[in-house]
């Protein structure tokens, strides 16, 4: 059943500059966690009230669209303390949860593989553990709907040293599976796979971008937080040169503190990129501050130096005369048109030849082997064959840690 909603959200000197776009934003993530947006309450105050964040007379006003609308959550755009949440439900008699919430919740839908759910549980733990105090009574008319998935009711209703037991185990479960994860990376690096990370703010069309250029079939909808789990697909390219491309999960304002401390497997996944590939919805209103976001976001998780070619995609939606690119190294396409993947892959290359490094090699003709793991393992740019020699004469760029690219005259190619 879609439960019915009413958005709450105050309006001060330190957000107004993205305060509405955020307000939005609010809305799509409710419509996300299969809510219906009923009624918006905004309120412009110097500073938020200590005690409710809005003022007693807005707590009228907020009672009386609850009864007029029959809602059944309030959902407020600040991050609530343990005591305000605690106050609101109390005074308002119905689900009170705030824009955090809403988002782990909505993570905790879209988790899939066993990793996934054990971040989300550990995230939602996190949170709700310093709010444990007065939840007793309000939680047995929680029931279910938007706030309440992931961990469920019965850890909820648990006492504090059982939450916290079960957040070490979870924390235990996931150093295993970050283990795994790691050889699973030694084992690319080791087979020289030059590595491609999708990174960019949610719904821009990272997965869409996954399946133009893998041919894989990812979840891929119109949906903030479409992606949660981080996948990765092989990629060839016409010459031969496999890479391997991951997608991760989108970026957005406020990313929730609790999800960024408990996805750091993910996140390790996109420190070992050699690069990024920064997907930017081109059409969006707030791109500009949506790029900002990301940008920051990269800086705090130490991701800045790696380096990236920003794909403004969704160009169909937009007048290519009329667009102006912020970010450089940058291509303009459309994830859904039939050039999309053409130029895609060519701005992709241009950025590849100047990461990697340059080498050039004699192939003896009847060295098949060796050609091969040249074709695949390679970004071959000339492969002439030399009648007087019956040898190939073959030039690509290769990484800086490949036997290729090795500055010795004897190569180790075993």
């Amino acid at each position: 059943m879609t439960e019915r909603g009413i958005l709450v959200g105050v309006e001060t000197q330190r957000n107004q500059n993205n305060f509405f776009d955020s307000m939005k934003e609010l809305k799509s993530l409710t419509e996300t966690a299969q809510g219906e947006v009923v009624e918006t309450l905004v309120q412009k105050r110097q500073q938020f009230d200590a005690k409710s964040i809005i003022g007693s007379g807005k707590i009228v006003e907020l009672k009386n669209l609850i009864a007029q609308y029959e809602a059944d959550v309030v959902i407020f755009n600040q991050e609530l303390t343990p005591r305000q949440g605690q106050y609101l439900a109390e005074e308002l008699g119905i689900k009170v949860i705030d824009r955090i919430q809403l988002i782990l919740d909505i993570f905790a839908m879209r988790a899939k593989s066993r990793e996934g759910k054990l971040q989300v549980e550990l995230a939602q733990l996190n949170y709700l553990l310093p709010r444990l105090t007065g939840l007793g009574t309000s939680l047995s008319r929680l029931g279910a709907g938007i706030g309440t998935r992931g961990p469920g009711e019965t850890k909820l209703e648990s006492d504090r040293r059982h939450i916290r037991d079960k957040i070490t185990q979870i924390k235990r479960d996931l150093k295993k599976v970050s283990l795994q994860r790691q050889e699973a990376r030694k084992k690319r690096q080791t087979s020289q796979i030059f590595q491609i990370g999708l990174i960019g703010y949610t719904n821009a069309g990272k997965s869409t971008i996954l399946n133009l250029l893998t041919a894989s079939e990812t979840y891929e909808e119109n949906q903030l937080f479409a992606t949660l789990d981080p996948l990765t697909k092989r990629w060839r390219f016409p010459q031969g040169f496999e890479v391997t491309v991951t997608d991760t999960v989108g970026f957005i304002q406020d990313l929730p503190t609790q999800l960024i401390e408990a996805f750091q497997s993910t996140l390790e996944e996109s420190r070992n990129m050699d690069l990024l590939l920064h997907v930017v919805d081109a059409s969006s209103p707030q791109r500009l501050q949506q790029e900002e976001t990301v940008l920051d976001l990269l800086h705090n998780l130490e991701l800045a130096n790696i380096p990236r070619l920003t794909v403004y995609n969704k160009g169909d939606k937009v007048d290519p005369a009329q667009f102006v690119p912020s970010l450089f190294p940058n291509c303009f396409i459309s994830a859904k048109s039939s050039g999309g993947r053409k130029t895609l892959t060519q701005e992709v290359k241009k950025r590849m030849l100047e990461i990697l490094e340059p080498y050039e090699l004699e192939v003896a003709a009847k060295d098949g082997q060796l050609l091969s793991r040249l074709k695949t393992e390679t970004l071959i740019i000339l492969e002439e064959f030399q009648e007087t020699t019956q040898s190939y004469h073959v030039k690509g760029f290769a990484k800086k840690t490949s036997p290729f690219v090795r500055e010795d005259e004897e190569l180790d190619l075993e």
